[in-house]
């Protein structure tokens, strides 16, 4: 079988090769589950709103137009059926513009956690998953999936300088972690 581009595959689909859609998920299975499982904290929970996600992305995807990047439009609907997900269970998002330093307090067994993780990567994303979960899901798409600002706007659903700005935050608070805890030497 031949290596099909994801507009090809997007486009079987379309046609109605139900079975090229495995494809697909494959290529995002991964990432998704990463992204939810920030943003829900609990492995459980992430398993079912990223298959929720996908068939979402299975249902709509007739509809999808090639207007932004196929990317921008998945994440988007990840995104947004985890914080679905987080309505439905009665979890409250916290107020993203109240002091970042009262969520990401180290606690008593992060000397532990840095010890045990195998390198500075490692270490550096336990510490993006203790930010609050916007915060860590713009470290995550901007650093990892490289996603662009615009990107990430979309799929946040907010404008580009607020994109900006809570990307500027979430390092600053990245940042401030590291130093108050002396790990910058062996991160950085």
């Amino acid at each position: 079988m031949k290596n099909l581009t994801e507009l090809e595959i997007i486009e079987s689909v379309k046609r109605g090769n139900q079975t090229d859609f495995t494809l697909l998920v494959d290529m995002y299975k991964d990432r998704a589950f990463s992204l939810l499982k920030r943003l829900l904290k609990n492995e459980m929970d992430a398993e079912e709103a990223l298959m929720d996600s996908f068939v979402k992305v299975y249902k709509s995807l007739p509809n999808f137009r090639f207007e932004s990047k196929f990317s921008t439009w998945f994440y988007k609907i990840v995104y947004n059926t985890g914080l679905t997900f987080l309505s439905s269970k009665n979890r409250r998002i916290d107020n993203e513009t109240s002091s970042i330093d009262e969520y990401f307090e180290l606690g008593e067994n992060d000397d532990e956690i840095y010890a045990k993780a195998e390198n500075g990567k490692e270490y550096l994303l336990k510490l993006v998953d203790k930010l609050p979960p916007r915060h860590a899901l713009i470290i995550i798409l901007f650093y990892i999936d490289d996603l662009s600002l615009n990107e990430i706007s979309q799929v946040l659903d907010l404008s580009l300088v607020n994109t900006k700005v809570l990307l500027h935050r979430s390092r600053n608070g990245l940042r401030d972690m590291l130093l108050k805890h002396n790990y910058q030497e062996e991160i950085l």
